[in-house]
């Protein structure tokens, strides 16, 4: 069996579960999320825990056991606690701003780069070169963190760019002059 499968999630106080054939809602504090799970397995809800099960024990319902698992306990701890991911900005001139449900870059092109804001989802900039993505889907925080350090990933020489909070830039050298005449 999956160990990480075949591990209760906890419910903690004020929060509800309930399965509706193959959806299974999660309402908390912070909101309320819903997904529609795979055939595969079996969600099972009592007062104080969520128990996953496995139909069968061939290969593609062990893989999806351990991944359901998962998702399940995202959704409760989104709706507790919710999920950040915050990026910084490097770079001279370098800055972001939000305006509105906009998120507005300015990072060295020749006009202002400009992300909508799903609902959902907040974004602030603390300062022009933080940014801090927030919400009750851990997928959807990190594809819009995806999202906006795509528009201007670090780069290997300067590192300038945008980056996760303790991301790790392998540093290049430039080039080198060797000398030598003609």
């Amino acid at each position: 069996m999956s160990r990480i499968g075949k591990l209760p999630i906890a419910l903690p106080p004020g929060v509800r579960a309930q399965v509706d054939g193959r959806r299974i809602r999660v309402e908390g504090p912070r909101g309320a999320l819903d997904w529609g799970f795979p055939r595969r397995v079996d969600i099972a809800v009592d007062e104080a825990q969520i128990r996953i099960t496995r139909r069968r024990d061939d290969k593609p319902s062990r893989a999806e056991h351990g991944l359901v698992r998962a998702l399940v306990h995202n959704m409760v701890a989104g709706v507790t606690q919710g999920f950040v991911r915050k990026l910084e900005i490097v770079g001279l001139g370098y800055q972001a701003r939000v305006q509105g449900q906009k998120l507005v870059l300015q990072i060295g092109f020749s006009h202002p780069v400009e992300i909508d804001i799903p609902a959902g989802l907040e974004v602030v900039c603390p300062d022009p070169t933080h940014i801090t993505v927030t919400g009750i889907d851990k997928q959807r925080v990190g594809q819009l963190a995806a999202d906006i350090r795509r528009v201007r990933k670090p780069e290997p020489y300067k590192g300038k760019g945008i980056r996760f909070e303790g991301e790790f830039v392998r540093r290049k050298a430039g080039k080198a002059f060797v000398g030598g005449g003609g």
